[in-house]
């Protein structure tokens, strides 16, 4: 069996902390493995860990074991599959936690590229917790941020009782922008479900591509026809009319279609060419990759009667054949990609000359 792992990011003072701590110390069954980057900016070791101790392996009165990344993370996972198979940790699940602001792409890629970790762990999803109140000036200052943003699985919101209705709802619309693949739950004092929290298959090469309908039908389908540029986003973001045009971005919480961590969403309803799609992928990737954060597709493709799901981070692509398409269900390819200042005009036209 392999130890699914889920990776934990977010913003500084988000509630990371908070969220590892209940893991450590609540009675919740879960044997959990924490994987934590030493030099973390508040480091949990001194509640709640044996603090006199040399090892670098902790194990908590709960069944948890928590444990400081000395060299690698790839050494950290060897060491603990390790000990997990010769009986001398008993866990279910490992939680790795990334410092306050770096890029979780490289860890992701971790259980792609290595053989050794593929063969013990599974990487399940990445969180990214997001603090509400420093939210937008995190966002707009820091690039690592709203990269965790365009990485997530899931993405949670903290301490937004700190904030207007207004904003919240601003930030919400901001957030989805940038990563509409990912559902968001606002959680309070870092208190968020376990069951929200794990095993959420979001690397799964699964038939369902969750993209919000509200996101699909917000003005974004007449890019969908060839020739129409429109390359103002304010028609397609600003939901309150034009009133920040009026007088320059300056304030006016909607400017957020400055971000450079964007979606967009390509549709299609006559089957793809899959040699054609191919060659167009493996050369977009290689290009674009460094900058595709997250890319994911439920296709109609022609020469099979099966949904083609695809998905990939960075320069890793995988693909595989899904469930027969239904009968009565309309066939069409839905492909969602996440990424910074992708050129989304290079990406629709190409995808459309893969159509069959």
């Amino acid at each position: 069996m392999l130890i699914p792992a889920t990776v934990l990011t977010g913003f500084l003072g988000a509630g990371k902390t908070t969220l590892l701590k209940r893991v450590l110390s609540e009675d919740h069954g879960h044997k959990i493995a924490i994987i934590e980057n030493e030099f973390g900016e508040e480091n949990i070791d001194n509640d709640i860990l044996v603090s006199d101790t040399k090892e670098h392996i902790v194990q908590m009165s709960n069944g948890c074991v928590c444990c400081t990344i000395r060299e690698d993370l790839r050494t950290t996972l060897q060491e603990l599959a390790e000990k997990k198979r010769k009986g001398e940790l008993d866990f279910d699940r490992v939680v790795i936690e990334t410092t306050g602001l770096a890029d979780p792409g490289p860890v992701a890629q971790t259980f792609f590229m290595d053989d050794e970790i593929a063969e013990s762990f599974l990487l399940d999803s990445v969180l990214t917790l997001v603090d509400a109140k420093h939210a937008a000036q995190t966002l707009n200052d820091r690039q690592e941020a709203r990269r965790q943003v365009g990485f997530a699985d899931q993405i949670f919101i903290s301490k937004s009782e700190l904030i207007s209705a207004d904003e919240l709802d601003a930030l919400q619309h901001r957030l989805k922008h940038m990563n509409p693949r990912a559902p968001q739950h606002i959680v309070h004092f870092g208190e968020i479900g376990l069951d929200k929290v794990f095993d959420l298959r979001g690397f799964n090469l699964n038939t369902t591509l969750e993209i919000d309908p509200d996101f699909l039908n917000e003005g974004h389908d007449h890019h969908h026809h060839d020739g129409e540029h429109c390359d103002h986003p304010s028609h397609a973001h600003d939901h309150h009319g034009d009133h920040d045009h009026a007088h320059g971005h300056g304030h006016g919480h909607h400017h957020h279609h400055d971000d450079d961590v964007k979606s967009f969403v390509f549709k299609a309803d006559r089957a793809l060419d899959p040699a054609k799609l191919e060659d167009f992928l493996g050369a977009i990737v290689n290009i674009y990759g460094p900058r595709m954060l997250r890319y994911k597709g439920v296709l109609h493709m022609k020469g099979t009667e099966r949904k083609v799901i695809f998905q990939g981070v960075h320069q890793l692509m995988g693909s595989d054949l899904g469930q027969p398409w239904d009968k009565n269900e309309k066939r069409m390819s839905k492909m969602v990609f996440i990424g910074i200042d992708l050129p989304r005009d290079i990406f629709m036209q190409g995808l459309q000359q893969c159509v069959s």
